[in-house]
Parts: structure tokens; sequence; C-alpha cells
């Protein structure tokens, strides 16, 4: 390696927030409106005893529509990063994309390359916690999560889809039905 080089040597899952650690209401900001699935903070106890760091990577479209304020993102993050702390979990790092290149409004509306599909939310957390993404693990609810964490060159990569009666194989990722069981189908 050259001066000034190091290797990665962390993994994480990357985790979607709104259909993966929580029920998706739509644009859901407020503490009152967060309704963390079943088994949640088991997976991500899990996650963390093997040794994986934890990034939840969200687009936040709702903030750059005017539907609530990045301050607002803020505070319910915080609370929601709290909530896993009572619970023995450590979250390393919450990447978020306000930006929507149609929907926006002033400043939020563009193109970003953190928004997903692009991958620069796993890129710039890759960066920041010394992540081998190859390693690391994509959990998420859209196509454009699946593609983000193809992009980003995460190979392990869990769709989650709570209609699927049947763990399916596609050509690039695998269908699940929540995070808990991406978790188990990961680690068995």
């Amino acid at each position: 390696m050259g001066k000034g080089l190091t290797k990665a040597s962390s993994k994480a899952f990357f985790l979607d927030r709104d259909g993966v650690i929580n029920l998706d209401h739509g644009y859901v900001h407020k503490i009152k409106d967060f309704e963390f699935f079943p088994g949640v903070f088991e997976a991500c106890q899990i996650i963390a005893q093997a040794g994986f760091k934890i990034v939840i990577v969200t687009n936040q479209a709702g903030i750059g529509r005017g539907y609530y304020t990045e301050q607002e993102f803020n505070e319910l993050t915080s609370w929601m990063v709290e909530q896993f702390e009572q619970q023995g979990v450590s979250i390393s790092d919450v990447q978020f994309c306000p930006h929507h290149a149609e929907s926006g409004i002033g400043q939020y509306k563009q193109e970003c390359s953190h928004r997903k599909p692009n991958p620069g939310m796993l890129l710039t957390a890759a960066k920041n916690l010394n992540i081998c993404l190859n390693q690391s693990v994509l959990v998420g609810d859209k196509y454009s999560d699946m593609y983000a964490g193809a992009n980003a060159g995460v190979e392990a990569l869990f769709y989650v889809n709570k209609s699927e009666l049947e763990v399916k194989e596609s050509d690039f990722f695998i269908r699940c039905q929540s995070l808990h069981q991406a978790v188990t189908l990961f680690f068995d």
C-alpha cells in the first residue's frame, strides 16, 4: 500500500430505514408515527455481535419536497438511535439524502450522487468508517436500494418484501420478508 493508504477492514450492514427498520407510513418524520418492526432490535443485536457495523442509508425526499425539515429529521434520527442504544445496539452512522431531481424545492431540487439508486451514501460511509464494501451487506425494500448496493460493490443484497411468501434468489439479490429473516439467512 502506498503512503497514506489503508486497507478497509470493517464490515457493515447497510440498512434502509422506512420499510426495513420501521413501518413505512409515507414520509415518516414524527416520533409518534415511527413504528419499529418486530424483531428489528434482535436482528441488529445479532449483526453487532458478529462484528458488523450498522449504517442506516435513507432517501428523505420529504425534506426536499418541503413536507418536513432537516431539523425534524435529525430530531427523529436522534430519538431512533437512542432507542437502539437502549437495546444495546450502536448505530455507527446515519446517511441521508434530502434531494429529489423532479419534486425537490429550491436547493433540494437537484440530481445527487447520494440519492439511491446512486451509491453515494454507501461510499461516504465506507470511506468514513473504513468499511470493506464487498464484505458488507445491504438490506432494503426498494429496487433503488438494491441498485445502490450493487453500484457500491456490496455483494450480499437482501430485498425485504412482506408480500413474498418464500425466499427467492433473483439475479443479484435475495428476497425475504424482514430484516430479521435477512440476518438469519446471511448468518446461516
